[in-house]
C-alpha cells in the first residue's frame, strides 16, 4: 500500500506567511505585497497543509487580486486565497462536498470543477446552468463525491483562468489503487503573461500570427531547395501560401508573451520535488494552461503511466507524453541517488517548465536544449502534396486538381479553396457532413454550413491518428504515450453499442481569429446539441483546422474508441490532432444542461464552445 498522505483536519484553513514560512523556509516567496506562494510549489504533497472536506465539512475558498512576481517583474493576478496556483483541495471519494467560494473582484466570477460528475448546478459555468457568483457574494457548491483521482478547478468566468484563477483537486479513493507508491507530487504547468487577456485578444484579431517569432525564413527557403530541388520548395511554399496558412502555427500565443510554470514557479525558481532514493513516486501532471500544450519528459527516468483524466488505465512505459489544457496524466516513476530535471517543453518550442526531482533541497540537474521547432506537413492536414497545384478550372470549381471529390464524401474528398478576395484557413468553416454512422441511424449534422465565419479548406481525408504521438514527437529516439496505448483497469459498465451518432467538426478562421464547431460560433449557433437521457452514442470529432484541440465535456465521460473493446479509457478532455477523426462512446446518464468547449481559453472564448443537453 503507498503511504498515507496526510492532510489537516482542521477544514477551510488558509495558510500565512508565517505558516509557509515555517513550512518551506521561505523559499520563492513573492516579494512584498505580492502575496504568498502555493505550498504545493514548495514542498511534497504529502506535508501539505490543502484545504480538506472531511465528512462534508466545508472547505473556504476566496477569490481576490493579487500581486504576483515572476522572474522579478510584478504583475496583478486573480488567485484562490490568495495562492497562484490555489491551496490544494482535497476530497475523498463517498463524502458530500461543500465549498464555500467567495468573490471579491468586482466582477462576475464561479469555479469549475474540471473532470468531477456532480449536478449541473453545482458545475460553475455562467450562463448555462448557474449564475455566477456576483462581486461580494458567496456561493456554496454541494455534490457528492462519486469518483477518485487527479483533478483540478478554475474560473469559466472571462480570462480569470489566465490570470492565475486554478488550483489541484485530489479525490482520494475508497478502495486501495492498483498500483503502489511512496511519495506524491503535484506537478501543475500553467502559462502566465503580463499583458492582459483583452490585449493579447486584441493584437490576435488583429495579426493572427503576432506572436510567432518562430515562422520559415529564406535560409529555410535555399536549405530546402538544396535538399529537395528549387522547383519543389518553391511548390510547396506556394501551397502554404495559397491557403493563406503557415505550417509554423503551432501556438497562438508563445514564449514571445508566456512564462511557462511549474507549480506557480517560473524556470529559474526551479520547483523542487523531494525523495528519498529508491522510493516509487508518484508525479500528477495537470495542464492548468491557458493556450498551451505540453510535452513532459523526465531525461534518463521512464515514467510508467498509471491514470489519465483522474481513471485509472494499464500500466504504460514511456519516456515522453505530451498534455493539453485541461488534461491530467499521473505517473510513477523510481528515481536513483541523484537530481533529475523535469521538463515540460511547449509544441511549438518557444519555451519550456522546468522543475526538478532529488534527493535533498538545492540540487539540480541539467536541463535539456531546445528542439527544433517542427513543421506542419501536408499529410498532417489530410492533404496529398501531389496534385496541389490549382489548375483555373479546378479553382474555380473548389476542388484538388486531379481529385474530384468522392462520391457521398460530403466534402471530405476534396479541398474548399477560398473564394475570389476571401481569406482562409485549413478547415475554417466546414460544414458538418454524414459520418460513417451506424446501421439504421445516420449521423446528426449540427449547422451544416459555412455561413457565419468566412470561407474554408476541408482537410481532404480526416482519418485517425490514435497511433502518433503527435506533431514534433516520436523522432528523437525514445517512446511516447499514444492514445492506441490507453486501456482502462476496470471494464467500462455500459458495453451497449452506441445506437446513433453526432458529428462535429472542429472549424475555425485564423484570419479573423473565430473559432468553431461546424462553422458557426457559439452565438450563431441553432439550439443546444441534444442527447437523449439513458442513450448510448457516438460522438464523432473531425478536426478541419491545423491545430490541435482539447475537446472537454462537461458532467459526462467520453470512452475513447481506441480498440480497446469494454477496457476503452474514459475521459473528460480528448486531444485532437489536425486532420484527425476521433469517436467517443458515452452514456448520457446526465439530465440537464452541460458544456463542450475546446480547453483553449481564447478559442472557446472566440466561439468553439456548444451547450448539450441531456433530456
Amino acid at each position: 500500500m503507498p503511504r498515507a498522505l496526510s492532510f489537516p483536519t482542521a477544514t477551510g484553513s488558509t495558510l500565512t506567511r508565517r505558516d509557509l514560512l515555517r513550512g518551506t523556509g521561505g523559499m520563492g516567496l513573492l516579494a512584498g505585497s505580492a502575496g504568498i506562494a502555493p505550498a504545493h510549489a514548495q514542498v511534497p504533497v504529502a506535508t501539505v497543509p490543502a484545504s480538506a472536506s472531511l465528512g462534508g465539512s466545508p472547505i473556504d475558498l476566496v477569490i481576490e487580486k493579487v500581486a504576483l512576481q515572476i522572474d522579478g517583474r510584478v504583475g496583478s493576478a486573480v488567485a484562490m486565497n490568495r495562492m497562484v496556483p490555489g491551496p490544494l483541495i482535497r476530497l475523498r471519494e463517498g463524502d458530500d462536498a461543500v465549498l464555500r467560494v467567495t468573490n471579491r473582484l468586482s466582477e462576475i466570477s464561479s469555479i469549475h470543477w474540471h473532470g468531477l460528475i456532480l449536478p449541473p448546478g453545482m458545475d460553475g459555468v455562467p450562463g448555462v446552468s448557474f449564475a455566477g457568483i456576483r462581486p461580494g457574494e458567496t456561493f456554496i457548491y454541494r455534490f457528492p463525491v462519486r469518483q477518485s483521482g487527479t483533478y483540478w478547478c478554475h474560473s469559466h468566468s472571462g480570462g480569470q483562468e489566465l490570470l492565475g484563477l486554478y488550483a489541484p483537486l485530489i479525490i482520494d479513493p475508497i478502495r486501495p489503487e492498483p498500483f503502489r507508491y511512496d511519495r506524491d507530487h503535484v506537478v501543475m504547468l500553467s502559462d502566465w503573461s503580463f499583458e492582459q487577456p483583452e490585449q493579447i485578444l486584441a493584437r490576435l484579431k488583429k495579426q493572427a500570427g503576432y506572436y510567432n517569432y518562430q515562422k520559415r525564413t529564406v535560409g529555410e527557403f535555399f536549405r530546402d531547395a538544396g535538399r529537395d530541388g528549387v522547383g519543389t520548395a518553391l511548390a510547396e511554399r506556394m501551397e502554404w501560401g495559397q491557403m493563406l496558412m503557415d505550417p509554423t502555427d503551432f501556438a497562438d500565443v508563445t514564449g514571445a508573451s508566456f512564462t511557462f510554470l511549474m507549480n506557480g514557479l517560473a524556470p529559474a525558481a526551479n520547483w523542487t520535488g523531494l525523495f528519498r532514493p529508491g522510493e516509487a513516486v508518484r508525479l500528477r501532471f495537470i495542464d492548468a494552461g491557458a493556450m498551451t500544450i505540453f510535452d513532459v519528459r523526465i531525461p534518463d527516468l521512464k515514467m510508467t503511466v498509471v491514470q489519465v483524466d483522474g481513471q485509472n488505465v494499464r500500466p504504460v512505459e514511456v519516456e515522453e507524453l505530451r498534455i493539453g489544457p485541461g488534461q491530467t496524466y499521473d505517473v510513477i516513476v523510481r528515481p536513483g541517488n541523484r537530481a533529475y530535471t523535469v521538463f515540460a517543453e511547449t509544441s511549438d518550442r518557444s519555451g519550456h517548465a522546468r522543475g526538478t526531482l532529488a534527493p535533498q533541497p538545492g540540487m539540480s540537474a541539467a536541463v535539456p536544449p531546445r528542439r527544433p521547432r517542427p513543421l506542419r506537413t501536408m499529410a498532417d492536414m489530410g492533404m496529398e502534396m501531389a496534385g496541389m497545384a490549382m489548375g483555373g478550372a479546378a479553382k474555380e470549381a473548389g476542388t484538388m486538381s486531379g481529385a474530384p471529390p468522392a462520391a457521398g464524401a460530403g466534402g471530405h474528398g476534396r479541398m474548399a479553396m477560398p473564394a475570389a478576395g476571401g481569406s482562409a484557413m485549413p478547415g475554417m468553416g466546414a460544414g458538418a457532413v454524414p459520418g460513417p454512422g451506424l446501421p439504421g441511424s445516420p449521423a446528426v449534422a449540427h449547422g451544416a454550413d459555412t455561413h457565419g465565419i468566412g470561407n474554408s479548406v476541408v482537410a481532404m481525408t480526416a482519418r485517425s491518428r490514435l497511433d502518433e504521438p503527435g506533431n514534433g514527437l516520436g523522432n528523437d529516439g525514445w517512446r511516447v504515450l499514444t492514445y492506441a496505448d490507453l486501456r482502462s483497469v476496470v471494464p467500462q459498465a455500459d458495453r451497449r453499442e452506441p445506437g446513433r451518432a453526432v458529428e462535429l467538426h472542429l472549424t475555425g478562421n485564423m484570419e479573423r481569429y473565430s473559432w468553431s464547431f461546424d462553422g458557426k460560433k457559439y452565438s450563431e449557433a441553432p439550439a443546444a446539441i441534444r442527447f437523449h437521457y439513458g442513450e448510448r452514442l457516438r460522438l464523432v470529432l473531425v478536426n478541419d483546422t491545423m491545430m490541435e484541440h482539447p475537446i472537454h465535456l462537461h458532467g459526462m465521460w467520453m470512452e475513447l474508441e481506441n480498440g480497446g473493446g469494454p477496457s476503452q479509457p474514459r475521459l473528460h478532455t480528448v486531444l485532437v490532432k489536425p486532420g484527425e477523426r476521433l469517436t467517443v462512446a458515452i452514456t448520457a446518464d446526465a439530465p440537464g444542461r452541460w458544456a463542450m468547449h475546446c480547453h483553449l481559453l481564447l478559442h472557446m472564448e472566440m466561439g468553439m464552445f456548444r451547450v448539450v443537453e441531456v433530456a
